[in-house]
């Protein structure tokens, strides 16, 4: 019986070191952005998105006289001034690049914006519109800048952003933030541009992400965070593994009660 009760002690002792051991985490694999030697230089404007093949721009052309613009913004036959922003939101014209990266205005016909960023896009089409309207005003904004984001977050899913200034922090943060179980050092992005993909690898938890050309993030990004090994171990276990655990918590109970 003595030899039972010092079994049955030592299991429980093993059990609890390994729930503990398997409880601690390294801070570094944790903390994001962590302080060293690494120089901040990332200017937005290096890595600002560029217009792609079937993105779909809202173009609103503006000036001092209302009148004249009419016939650039078609959905101005239809807007009241009781209209919710929304509703003017849904209105407003909008245009897809086609295949050629062009987009087809009126009056204007084609225009090429492929490869632009929005800035130069509004440029362009000002100076084009300077033949027909004087001082002319350009908003241009995405009206599908989607990324998605996958894997150990909180809420995965597409996401559509309100503007194309968007970083990899902002993105995770939209869906929830990383849980305990992904990796931090190790996040995957896949972007297309001119219809190629390309893979690149991030670590958050270093400052020098910061500088990274993929910080910044383009329309139609995908990021994949993975899972740990502990994550990884624990799905080999299968779905009997919460059965199991219960079955030898019952019998080191009941082996305790007998020795005592």
């Amino acid at each position: 019986m003595r030899l039972i009760s010092n079994f049955s002690v030592s299991t429980v002792l093993l059990l609890t070191i390994l729930m503990v051991v398997s409880s601690c985490g390294s801070r570094k694999k944790m903390v994001y952005l962590q302080q060293d030697s690494t120089q901040i230089n990332t200017l937005y404007e290096q890595y600002t998105p560029r217009i792609q093949i079937n993105d779909i721009l809202t173009i609103v052309v503006t000036a001092a006289d209302p009148k004249v613009t009419a016939p650039f913004n078609p959905s101005s036959s239809i807007a009241s001034s009781n209209m919710s922003q929304a509703v003017d939101m849904a209105l407003r014209p909008t245009y897809t690049v086609d295949k050629d990266g062009n987009i087809t205005l009126p009056i204007l016909g084609k225009v090429s914006v492929l490869g632009l960023t929005r800035v130069e896009a509004i440029e362009k089409l000002r100076i084009e519109l300077s033949q027909y309207i004087k001082d002319p005003g350009v908003n241009i904004n995405f009206n599908n800048f989607r990324i998605s984001v996958l894997g150990e977050v909180l809420r995965p899913g597409s996401f559509i952003m309100p503007t194309e200034r968007v970083t990899i922090l902002d993105a995770l943060g939209m869906a929830g933030d990383l849980t305990i179980r992904g990796v931090r050092e190790n996040i995957l992005l896949v972007r297309e541009v001119g219809g190629k993909k390309s893979v690149h690898r991030l670590d958050i938890t270093q400052q020098n992400v910061l500088n990274s050309p993929y910080y910044y993030l383009a329309q139609n990004d995908v990021i994949y965070v993975e899972p740990n090994k502990a994550q990884i171990n624990n799905s080999k276990l299968g779905a009997n593994t919460n059965i199991i655990i219960s079955i030898a918590s019952l019998l080191i109970t009941v082996i305790s009660v007998l020795t005592r």
